[in-house]
């Protein structure tokens, strides 16, 4: 019998001898002591995953979908995009939010589109010539989007880089986040304790922490779910892009949401491993650019200019 076991028998055996448990008691305990996604069995994800759309149903009223769908064999994600067509418009952040159940109230946004002045010489250069990314503090986060794009202004999205060497990964004290065979980087939310070791160790940015309980209006839940993505989350635990692994994993094999909306085409998307795939050809025939790739993270998200 292994630590997790032994303590939840004692446990539950301890609270048996007190008053018997109900309902509400052992969610709880079977909500606490659960184990970690990539050890459970089959059969314990098919319970697990009944439990929560059972709560799920209970709290917001409306059948909500957990799926548990795995890797693709031979599939490797990255993710480009064009900063030369970049508007920033933002229609991006505000397509993840919806489809990834996001709390509204606070607000919690995967993407943040950075506005640049251009200098004496091309913003682009600026970014991704010598003096590397230093200054991307210099950057303006909010903006009224209706003025876009703006004369002498350019854009620079930034999310989870979704690294080969994710230092948030080494950084997570209870192995919450690890990276899976196709590439995305996850977090098993139900082992996240919110220590916030994941955000000082991310130099993205990327990560977001729910200081309070996640707000989303009932008739906003996206009830097409994975249980390491857009599930409704709780308060305390740390999130972050996942590729809209609900999407990408899916028989169908949709693109991100964020890819879907992008009205000019900056977003590309698919198999790294793939040669014939789009984002191939993008990294064999454009000038592409990693963010701070001083840092040896190796993200599998790149930057391009197409003209």
């Amino acid at each position: 019998m292994d630590r997790r076991k032994f303590i939840k028998s004692m446990a539950v055996g301890a609270a048996a001898t007190a008053v018997p448990l109900n309902q509400s008691d052992a969610s709880f305990f079977d909500t606490f002591f659960q184990k970690y996604y990539r050890e459970m069995t089959k059969e314990e994800k098919e319970e697990v995953v009944q439990r929560l759309e059972a709560e799920y149903k209970a709290k917001y009223g409306k059948d909500i979908k957990v799926g548990t769908e795995e890797h693709i064999p031979g599939v490797l994600f990255g993710y480009a995009l064009d900063l030369s067509r970049c508007i920033g418009c933002r229609r991006c952040v505000y397509a993840c939010v919806t489809e990834n159940n996001q709390s509204r109230n606070p607000q919690i946004h995967y993407i943040q589109v950075l506005r640049f002045r251009r200098g004496t010489s091309e913003g682009e250069h600026w970014i991704a010539g010598a003096s590397g990314v230093s200054n991307l503090e210099e950057s303006v986060k909010y903006y009224d989007p209706p003025l876009v794009p703006q004369e002498e202004h350019f854009y620079m999205p930034v999310q989870c880089q979704q690294c080969e060497n994710p230092p948030c990964v080494k950084a997570c004290p209870t192995q919450a986040t690890y990276k899976t065979r196709d590439g995305i980087v996850v977090v098993d939310y139900n082992w996240c304790i919110g220590c916030r070791y994941c955000m000082a160790a991310c130099p993205y940015d990327a990560r977001k922490l729910n200081w309070a309980e996640p707000y989303i209006p009932k008739e906003q839940i996206n009830p097409v779910t994975h249980y390491l993505g857009n599930r409704p989350r709780m308060k305390g635990c740390v999130e972050k892009c996942f590729f809209c692994i609900q999407r990408v994993r899916a028989k169908e094999r949709r693109y991100p949401a964020c890819v879907e909306i992008c009205p000019v085409g900056a977003r590309k998307f698919g198999n790294l491993l793939d040669p014939s795939s789009e984002i191939r050809y993008i990294m064999a025939h454009e000038r592409v650019f990693r963010l701070k790739e001083e840092l040896n993270t190796s993200p599998k998200f790149f930057y391009f200019f197409s003209i």
